[in-house]
């Protein structure tokens, strides 16, 4: 029993919810925030994107199949190559494991919706515009040809001088503010709105692995959008980060990209891990053994992977200290996945074992997982790795480990909960032939080229002699490719038709212990009646009739008196239920917003500077007004359940999910900046032919003025925001513009110090770096004033007061992370290298 209203929900209020929550009918349905539905996209375009990645990979092997064939030119099979790989690591299996999560994390945590719902919504039309603009240079013909990690000095305009690596470029950038956007949402809805009573301890293994995954993204992916930002600036306005002549160096193209790649193995790995320890515990009738040690060890994953970069470097020439480092490193992250392995077999073990059809997949997993994992050892050695580099050999222990550990689970799991979306049941014969299709297909596929990989073919070649040795090797890895492609089929087609022909499915058909399986199948968009409590971390083994007692309102929220989409804030770590939540309902800001951004994309790559400077203008305008209407809100009123609970509304507290999704933006924006940071110290140590001038490019003394005047305005925000929360606003309005004021007079001064800057950024790496820090620091000043006009303009509405002391309070972090990167930006990039001295 709870502290919240009792009574049964009359179908009144039942009906009342299901209008509050629904999409809007016809094309309204574009503008829909509701998590279930986004997520649902994010896995139908994945598995659209996926399909045709598995066509390009069907032509690849038809090329191999026989040596010395002329099917495909070499141009034509260096770009499906290159796009087969794209689109199997961008569009495909992040963007499918987010869909799955985004759809699975509020209905495990016992919510209503993910906390920033058109974030949500903004991150699927960019992931779908980006992965068109990518495709499109497909099908003109002019896809990029360097590969899916588009190495440079093969990426640049010099021998990629066409636009498809601007394509690439411009669209993968489109698909990571995606992601980011993802990793943010599922960071803070995890943290801060689980059910009343789910303590950090009581959560479900699989929301630990997505929150850890989501961390991940927020670090791991800033460092590729910046190479790509850099990389594409060379190409578009000549700025030399990448070429030796002008200072810059192409291994750093390398390092920013697999700072970001290798992380992003285990961001792939990590979901469908969580979808395993999901799944062994129901179909073994028991707990997970060692719940403690599997969360540490996916702590300690998701740590360790990111200094494993250079695991993918061993071969360009490194001192042989780093490759001793990073050679044990890489063979270090073994021990937490042997962790998490050692519990799913613990489990099965000592449980009772029901061989139904979603486990068969996760068998097959195991297997595969496990010989991938011991190749990936294989690989960290130092001599092996040198003997085996850009062979065939690599590019099986990457299937081995991307598609036996991740593609099996995410099969696993989409039967699994498929009974959650469409209440039928799959087909345990066609899912079974369809299983041992693709078991088969791709062990002959891909285990054969492990022979193929150690005889000396290598990768990435469209041909090959006769006689090598290698001819049977690649006809039957190009037959068993088939094999699987026929078994993917069967698996799609069941998938598929299981929603006309499948069997009704019964209330938690699979007896299974998490929440998603309290409710109705399929759910209401608004998830559960009324919110659970939770006891323990198997609640539906621990209280089988607690489904019942939640449609019988015996939780929280029961009724929809405010008329709002209401959700519980709870606190990070005990679950203690804090404030009542007013979620955004259906908004076309996102799909606005996302288009004029696809505006901006499309302009760069056409070249129309000026149509670009305008689209993005209308992006910023469009972003600015969802920021208003967003949090605008003048209903101060809470409905009779919530105040009952003497629960405050978001508006009317000093903390919440928008204060912690700030911060969570702000670790993304700071992990960008240390890529920039390393970038900078890296041409500085190793570039061969790095050269900076023996004084700085900007007087010292009107940086350390632009300086103070950025503190002021600090202590100026800082100290209205405290006065706010103390329950004091007198003068709020006359502080703020004069914080403006402030922010204003700094901005000036920076931008007039970065017009009379000297830079020759096409022709010095060094004044090209400079160039993107100022214009880095430009765009924060710039917008941390924007925001403080902003809060003062709603401070004059009404909408910000010692009633509502809440908005301030978010936009604060944002005011000392700038003061923050501007004064380190000062020290690192204009004051220390003028006490090293010139380096020429």
């Amino acid at each position: 029993m709870t502290d919240a209203k009792k009574a049964i929900p009359s179908a009144a209020d039942i009906n009342k919810l299901a209008q509050i929550w629904a999409n809007l009918p016809g094309w309204g349905s574009l503008a829909a925030v509701n998590h279930s539905t986004i997520g649902l996209r994010f896995m139908v375009t994945g598995m659209v994107f996926f399909l045709i990645g598995g066509v390009l990979a069907m032509l690849i092997r038809t090329q191999l199949a026989l040596p010395e064939q002329s099917i495909i030119s070499a141009d034509v099979y260096g770009q499906l190559f290159s796009m087969h790989g794209s689109v199997m690591m961008f569009l495909f299996a992040i963007p499918v494991l987010e869909g799955v999560a985004i759809y699975l994390i509020p209905k495990m945590t016992g919510s209503r919706d993910l906390l920033f719902p058109r974030i949500s919504a903004l991150g699927y039309y960019c992931y779908l515009f980006g992965g068109i603009i990518i495709m499109f240079s497909l099908v003109l013909g002019i896809a990029p040809a360097s590969g899916w990690f588009m190495y440079t000095p093969l990426s640049s305009s010099e021998f990629s001088p066409g636009p498809g690596s601007d394509f690439w470029l411009l669209g993968i950038t489109f698909v990571e503010i995606s992601a980011m956007a993802a990793g943010i949402e599922l960071t803070v809805s995890i943290l801060c709105s689980r059910a009343k009573g789910m303590t950090l301890s009581r959560m479900p293994l699989f929301c630990w692995y997505i929150l850890v995954m989501a961390l991940m993204i927020v670090f791991g992916f800033p460092p590729l959008i910046l190479a790509s930002i850099l990389l594409e600036l060379e190409r578009a306005a000549g700025m030399p980060f990448f070429t030796v002549a002008a200072g810059g160096d192409p291994l750093l193209w390398q390092h920013l990209f697999w700072l970001f790649g290798h992380p992003e193995v285990y961001i792939i790995f990590l979901p469908a891990a969580g979808i395993v320890s999901t799944l062994i515990p129901v179909f073994s009738g028991r707990p997970i053994v060692g719940y403690r040690w599997v969360v540490i060890g996916i702590i300690l994953t998701g740590f360790i992977s990111f200094g494993l970069w250079v695991h993918h470097m061993f071969t360009v020439g490194i001192p042989q200290l780093a490759q001793a480092f990073f050679s044990v490193a890489s063979m270090l992250v073994a021990v937490p996945t042997a962790i998490q392995v050692f519990a799913w077999l613990a489990t099965l073990w000592y449980g009772k074992v029901v061989f139904r059809l979603p486990m068969l997949w996760i068998c097959g997993f195991l297997l595969i997982f496990v010989c991938g994992g011991l190749t990936g050892v294989m690989l960290a050695l130092v001599p092996f790795n040198w003997q085996v580099h850009d062979t065939h050999f690599v590019v099986a222990h990457m299937h081995y480990v991307l598609v036996g550990g991740m593609f099996f689970p995410l099969i696993a799991g989409l039967y699994y909960w498929l009974p959650l979306v469409s209440g039928r049941m799959p087909s345990e014969k066609i899912g079974r032939c369809g299983f041992w299709l693709t078991f088969t297909g791709f062990n002959l596929t891909f285990l054969l080229m492990h022979l193929t990989g150690l005889l000396g073919m290598p990768r990435r070649v469209y041909t090959y002699e006769a006689g090598l040795g290698w001819d049977w090797l690649n006809l039957l890895s190009s037959v068993g490719s088939f094999i699987m492609a026929i078994g993917v089929a069967m698996v799609l087609l069941d998938l598929l038709l299981h929603f006309w022909f499948g069997k009704r499915a019964s209330a938690n058909p699979w007896h299974a212990d998490t929440l998603e399986w309290a409710m109705d199948m399929p759910p209401a968009q608004y998830n559960f009646a009324s919110l659970p409590v939770v006891t323990s971390r198997q609640p539906l083994w621990h209280d089988p009739t607690l489904p019942q007692r939640i449609a019988a309102g015996e939780g929280g929220m029961a009724d929809s008196a405010s008329g709002r989409r209401e959700n519980w804030g709870t606190s990070a770590v005990s679950a203690r239920v804090q404030q009542t939540l007013h979620l955004p309902g259906n908004s076309w800001w996102p799909l606005c917003s996302a288009l004029a951004l696809a505006a901006v994309c499309i302009s760069l790559l056409c070249r129309w500077y000026p149509l670009a400077l305008l689209a993005a203008a209308g992006a910023l305008v469009l972003l600015l007004c969802w920021s208003w209407h967003n949090g605008a809100n003048l209903q101060p009123a809470a409905s009779p359940a919530d105040a009952k609970l003497a629960l405050p509304l978001e508006s009317q507290s000093t903390d919440g999910p928008g204060r912690w999704g700030m911060v969570v933006t702000l670790l993304a924006n700071g992990a960008l900046f240390m890529a920039l940071l390393f970038g900078w110290f890296y041409l500085w140590t190793a570039a061969p032919q790095w050269s900076a001038p023996a004084d700085g490019p900007l007087p010292v003394t009107l940086l350390l003025l632009c300086g103070a005047l950025a503190s002021v305005a600090v202590w100026q925000f800082n100290r209205l925001s405290v006065q706010l929360a103390d329950g004091q606003d007198s003068h709020l309005h006359r502080q703020l513009w004069l914080c403006v004021l402030t922010g204003s007079a700094h901005f000036i001064l920076l931008l007039s110090l970065f017009m009379m800057a000297p830079l020759a950024y096409t022709s010095s790496a060094h004044d090209a770096v400079i160039m993107v820090i100022l214009l880095y620091l430009l765009g924060h000043a710039g917008l941390a004033v924007i925001l403080t006009m902003l809060q003062a303009l709603r401070v004059a509405r009404g909408y910000v007061s010692k009633q509502r002391p809440y908005e301030p309070q978010v936009v604060k972090p944002f005011w000392f992370y700038y003061l923050a990167v501007y004064w380190l930006s000062i020290a690192l990039f204009f004051i220390l290298p003028l006490g090293w001295g010139p380096v020429l």
